[in-house]
Formats: C-alpha cells, structure tokens, sequence
C-alpha cells in the first residue's frame, strides 16, 4: 500500500518546483479563478462533403434556368419516407414539398420535420468559396484560411473558452474543424480531439500489470492532498492550486463512475435503437452524439462538436444522398427527442432540452444542375440549421435565386446590403448564448431577427 509521506513530497516538490512550474502559462491557466458560470450546452455538427439543400432546406421542384431539380432519375427515392411523387416531365417525377407552419422542406429532412417549430433555417448563405477545406473553416470560424490554415478559433472553442473552462471537458471535437487559435483563450479551452469515443476509452485505459485501480487512486489522491497542502502553506498559490487542478481532473478521468461515459457498448445501450447505430451513414456518428448526451446530462462538458461524413458526391453515388442526409436529421431529431426527456444537471425542474443550442453547417451546397455523371458539384451556397431556445423556432432567414440557386441580400449589414454570411451566423450565435461576439470574432453581425426577445 501506498504510505501518505508528507513530508518527503513536500522535500520532492520544494520550492524549486514551485518556481517551475509558476513560470509555466498551462499550470497559471489551470489556476486561474473559472469564468462566468453557465447552464447552457452546446453541440455542433459538421456536414462535411457539401450537403444537397434542394434535399432538405430549399426544395426546389421546378426545373428553371440552372435548376435542375431531385427527381427519380438521380435520386432513390424509394429510401426517402417522406418523398411523395410530384409531377416533373414524362421521364421523371419530382417531390411534393413538406410544409410545417412557415417552414418548407425536401423530403430528406426525415424526422426532424416533425420538430419544425423548433427549427431556425438560415437559408443562401454566402460561402465564396467551393473548396473543402476553406468552406469548412469558414463555416466553423467565421474567416477563410489563410496559407491553408485557420486564422480564428473556431465558436466551439470560443464558447468553451468564455463558458467552460471550469468544466472537465470544455471542448470535446470528433473530427470537428475545431480550430484553437493565438494566445487569447484559456489553455483549458484546447479541444480535446479524437475520432470517436472509443479513442478515449483506449487513452483511459491503463494496464494492472503492476498496479490496480485501487492503486492508482490512492496516488491521485495523496498527490491532491499534498498540493492542497503546499498551497496552504505558499505565499503564491498559483503553482500549487494548478496542480490540484490538474491531479483532480485525472481522478475524475479515471474514476469508475465515468466509466460508461467512455464505453462504447454502454453509450449504445442509451438513447439510440440498435438501428440507428447500425446506421449505413452515421452509424458510428450516432456513438458520439450518446456520448454528447450523456456527457450533458453529467454537466462535464460545455461543447461537442461533431462531423457527419460522405455527402461529397460528385457521381451516381448521389443516389445515396438523400439517405445520408435522411440518416443525419433523424439523428438529430433523436437527439432532440433525448435532451427532452432528461434533466437539467444543476437546474431544479429544469429540462436539459431548454438550455442546449445547436448549429449544424457544411462546407457549401451542391450545384442546382445535375453533372454528366448523374451527380452535383461544389456550390458557393449554403444553409445553417439552429436549434435553440434563444432564437426564434420555425423561422426562415435569407433565400437564394429561382433561376440559379444563388445567395440573395439578406438585408442591410453593418458592413453593407449583402447576403448573411457564415461571421453573421456566429455571431449571433454567440450573443444568444450572453457572449460579446466582438470578444472572439473580427467579421459578423448579430441578426436580432432571429433571436427571441428577452
């Protein structure tokens, strides 16, 4: 067993150390008082390929200009529930459009229709670009790159930053363009970035060769006492309490009631039917989004953030598109249905449900034509979809051209009359959620029409 020698950590970790380690921004960071408190989460989803709006978003059912609508030519649409055949040509038919109060949607829209009252659509978003990774950072940061790397930190960090560092997990990104940028932000809104769940489990474990769990706790927790101790008795507690800090967390990390936090087998076991996890598209996605739930209800994160994969199709595996996307909003719509069963961890009475926001985006849309191949190419356009109680439900904002799909102006910005743009839409993300935009981002202007008056 492990004997609680006082005296001799506190000869090991002597002054010396102490200045080591007060000389080191990390442990200052870790030390630091946390920032305001907050009750809200948030979860972000990325698209990543560049979605089919004219699936979802902004059907169209006319062929116009440009235009060439979804039809059962290019489209399966036998795997799509809610496609009911409309009229097109001889050939081919198209879709009849699914309304729900002041929203239109495709048929791709699955489940998440049926949440329509609660959906924001932020519709001819201007993307100026129809490269990947620009469009992507663009849409998670609000700036294009520059030399082919982020020059802003993207709004989950920035959220984490001024919301969650007193959090265990401020930031957790699965292959989210999280982007951590210049000396501005807490270290302790660093995202922790992993492909899945199932990358922390294997960082987590650790092997009973030589010691057991029991084992590694009691050095945790003599480690704790003793850096309590030393900040007791220094004349800077900066280093010590830093230390504690961070000695804590790792008891937490390793402790066995977050064991199920991290154990892919057990995340399927919760709020998701063993189809959606044997999902074709975001089956494994459908994973991380129980981990964001579970994570949530156990108020040890402030944001997830989150990639959905494949919808970069150029060829007949456009065919498959709607299902991914299909796929992707019933996701969503469970996680919506989950977030409204549970609790609120520190709200008394409160649902989990009135104090989650989430931003779902892609890099661009595809083309309003249908390529040689039978498939749709990059696009300089784009939706984001908002779920939040600070904005405003069944809402449309923006739109694009009939005869081409393109952005409209949107009305007259700071800056100009000019579509919204990608800066627009976090920013006015960020003042939803009580943080001064002007803080983290240099472009963007807060759309009140969007936002619920409080």
């Amino acid at each position: 067993m492990l004997r609680d020698d006082r005296r001799g950590f506190l000869k090991l970790f002597g002054a010396g150390a102490l200045g080591a380690l007060a000389g080191n921004p990390l442990t200052h960071a870790l030390a630091a008082e946390p920032t305001a408190a907050t009750d809200d989460f948030f979860v972000f989803v990325h698209c990543a390929g560049g979605w089919d709006v004219t699936l979802w978003s902004d059907p169209r059912t006319e062929a116009t200009n440009i235009v060439d609508p979804p039809s059962t030519e290019f489209v399966d649409a036998d795997a799509l529930r809610l496609w009911e055949d409309a009229t097109l040509d001889a050939n081919a038919k198209t879709f009849a459009p699914i309304v729900r109060g002041n929203l239109r949607f495709g048929p791709a829209i699955g489940d998440l229709a049926a949440f329509a009252d609660r959906l924001t659509l932020v519709n001819g978003v201007a993307m100026n670009t129809v490269s990947h990774p620009d469009g992507t950072a663009y849409a998670a940061t609000g700036r294009h790159l520059a030399g082919g790397r982020s020059v802003a930190s993207s709004a989950d960090v920035c959220l984490a930053d001024a919301l969650g560092t007193s959090q265990l997990f401020p930031s957790v990104s699965f292959r989210y363009p999280s982007a951590y940028v210049g000396s501005m932000h807490d270290p302790r809104a660093l995202p922790l970035r992993v492909d899945a769940v199932g990358t922390i489990a294997r960082s987590l474990a650790r092997a009973n060769t030589t010691t057991n769990a029991a084992d590694r706790d009691a050095v945790n927790v003599l480690l704790s006492q003793e850096a309590l101790a030393l900040r007791a008795a220094s004349h800077g507690t900066t280093a010590a309490n830093g230390y504690a800090v961070q000695v804590e967390t790792l008891r937490k990390m390793f402790g066995g009631s977050l064991g199920p936090l991290f154990d892919v087998t057990a995340l399927k076991a919760a709020n998701f039917s063993a189809a959606t996890y044997a999902g074709r598209f975001q089956g494994a996605t459908a994973v991380n989004v129980s981990f964001a739930i579970e994570a949530m209800k156990r108020n040890l994160v402030r944001s997830v953030a989150l990639t959905c994969g494949g919808f970069d199709t150029h060829g007949t595996n456009y065919r498959t598109h709607g299902q991914n996307l299909q796929e992707t909003f019933d996701l969503i719509a469970g996680l919506l249905r989950a977030i409204d069963q549970a609790p609120h961890p520190t709200r008394l009475g409160a649902k989990l449900a009135d104090h989650v926001h989430v931003l779902v985006t892609s890099d661009f849309c595809r083309t309003p034509g249908i390529n040689a191949t039978g498939g749709r190419d990059h696009y300089p356009n784009n939706t984001a979809l908002i779920i939040s109680p600070k904005f405003l439900g069944g809402t449309t904002f923006g739109s694009t051209r009939t005869s081409d799909l393109l952005p409209q102006n949107a009305g007259t910005f700071s800056d100009g009359v000019r579509p919204v743009g990608p800066p627009d839409v976090l920013a006015t993300l960020l003042q939803a959620a009580g943080v001064d935009p002007r803080r983290y981002l240099r472009d963007g202007d807060v759309v009140r029409a969007l936002l619920r008056s409080t």
